[in-house]
Order: structure tokens, then C-alpha cells, then sequence
């Protein structure tokens, strides 16, 4: 078993572990609460995730599921990898779940966006646009918004850059988010990262009519050990959604897959982009 490097990977990789050597073991959640004198709801968060088990219950678990050798050896500096702190940890009040130290070890992205820039593309001035419309009004919440985005597109670039694929409806590129201008730098930002060779984005035009998966963004992620399965990450109004189940992430590689071919092809899509960024500078 080998160790990743984001806390977050880690941590999402231990719970697995742990919930798997608990079945193995024939133990039930409520069983392993009654022997470590512990309640049922923080078994249910340690194999969730939500909770790092402490070093003497993560050897009480491993004493219980008769875990030795190697094997324990590699599960206790999991543990102990997984309580470091990546850098976005620091900006935990402003960040309502994983996905961004999940994103920060991702070897790949695919993004389907209906109405606005991914965050990974966006310009300041858009980031700062789309955060003001979202009812945030303190301005120093919304320079630790503007900041954690500006932060994760170091991603895009350097030796361990992230392979990113987006497509965007063409309604993402028309909305004026920030007003023509804004738009119009927006929109020459993606002309310009759409020529680097990890990125490629895609624009599902106007004429294309209705398709598979409209209007509900989502996001793929795939992590440079295999080990660590794909994680689709969903989210609306209502908060965020994370699907690790192998067959329902089958499901949205499906229909991403969709979107690609529904959606023009990189070269042509770049010529839209380029289209519409010309019509925002002219306003």
C-alpha cells in the first residue's frame, strides 16, 4: 500500500481501509463503539472520513481487526500522514467540504460547467464577480475566496501540472459575469491556457439543442495512484455531493464522455471563444 501525498487523499484512503478490515473482521460499526468504549457516530466518521482517528484509537482498531506486520506498519503512517495539513487547510472557513485538497492531488479533472467559467480558468476580476453575486458582503471572506482560487491554479502549470478537460455550454462564454470587459479579459484567458498542452476545453454551442447531462455541473477526478479510485464531485444549492461508488462514477464518465462528442471540437471551440470575446470587447 502506498502513501499519497495530499491530507485529504490520505485520509479518504484510511477510512476506506478501516471500514474494509472491519467487514473483513465480521464487526458491525456499533460492535467496534461497544469494545473501544467509544460511540457509534465516531466509528461512523473515522470510516467516512470526517474524523482522523487519534493514535491510540487507530492502534485499539488495528489490535481489534487483528491487523500486524507490514500491513500495520503502512496503516499507521497513513495515519499519521493524514494529519498534516495542506495548504488549504488555512482557509478551512471559506471552504465547505474536501474538494479543493482532493483537486490538489487529482492527476486529472474533467469539468462540465452549464453556466460559468470553471474556477480553475477564471480571471481575478471574474472570481471576484461570481463571489460578490453569491451573497458573500464581508470583504475579507471574499479575499480568502478570491485567494484559495487564485491558489489552486498553480495546479495548471510545472512539472505535476493537472491534465484539465473541460466543456463549457455556450452560455458559460455569453453571460457577461463582471460586465462586457470583465468577460472579454475572461474570455482571452481561455484562448490563451486552451493552447497548453495539458488543457482542453470544449464548448457546447447554442445549435447543439438539447443534451445528455444539461444544466448539472460535475467533476471527475482521477488520482495518479491507482489505489485511489475517482471521486465525481457534485454540487448545488443545496451543498456538495461526493460519489466514489464504482459504478455510479462509470455513470458520469458516461456521460461526460457525452458531452465531449455533443461538443465542438478543441480547435473550433477556441474559434467561438474567440468569436464571442471580440462581440464583449465591442460593447
Amino acid at each position: 500500500m502506498r502513501v499519497g501525498r495530499s491530507p485529504t487523499v490520505r485520509l479518504r484512503r484510511l477510512s476506506g481501509e478501516l471500514m474494509r478490515l472491519r467487514g473483513e473482521a465480521g464487526f458491525t460499526r456499533e460492535d467496534v463503539a461497544l469494545r473501544l468504549g467509544v460511540a457509534s457516530s465516531t466509528v461512523y466518521r473515522i470510516e467516512t472520513g470526517h474524523t482522523r482517528p487519534q493514535g491510540r484509537t487507530m492502534r485499539d482498531l488495528l489490535d481489534l481487526y487483528g491487523v500486524g506486520g507490514s500491513e500495520r506498519t503502512a496503516l499507521l503512517e497513513l495515519a499519521r500522514e493524514a494529519a498534516r495539513r495542506g495548504w488549504w487547510h488555512a482557509f478551512g472557513d471559506v471552504l465547505p467540504g474536501p474538494y479543493v485538497g482532493l483537486e490538489a492531488e487529482a492527476s486529472s479533472v474533467r469539468n462540465y460547467e452549464p453556466l460559468l467559467v470553471p474556477g480553475l480558468l477564471e480571471t481575478e476580476a471574474y472570481a471576484r464577480a461570481v463571489v460578490g453575486a453569491a451573497l458573500v458582503k464581508d470583504p475579507a471572506e471574499i479575499e480568502r475566496r478570491i485567494t484559495v482560487r487564485m491558489e489552486r491554479q498553480r495546479r495548471l502549470a510545472g512539472p505535476e501540472a493537472v491534465d484539465l478537460w473541460v466543456v463549457m455550454d455556450e452560455a458559460a462564454l455569453r453571460r457577461p459575469v463582471g460586465g462586457p470587459s470583465v468577460m472579454a479579459e475572461q474570455l482571452r484567458r481561455l484562448g490563451e491556457v486552451a493552447l497548453q498542452p495539458n488543457i482542453t476545453i470544449q464548448v457546447l454551442p447554442f445549435e447543439s439543442g438539447a443534451y445528455l447531462g444539461m444544466g448539472n455541473p460535475l467533476a471527475i477526478l482521477t488520482f495518479p495512484d491507482p489505489e485511489d479510485l475517482d471521486v465525481v464531485f457534485l454540487e448545488n444549492m443545496g451543498g456538495e455531493l461526493y460519489l466514489e461508488d464504482s459504478e455510479q462514477v462509470k455513470g458520469y464518465v458516461q456521460v461526460f464522455d457525452h458531452l465531449r462528442a455533443a461538443a465542438l471540437g478543441p480547435e473550433k471551440s477556441l474559434e467561438k471563444i474567440e468569436s464571442v470575446e471580440k462581440e464583449m470587447a465591442g460593447r
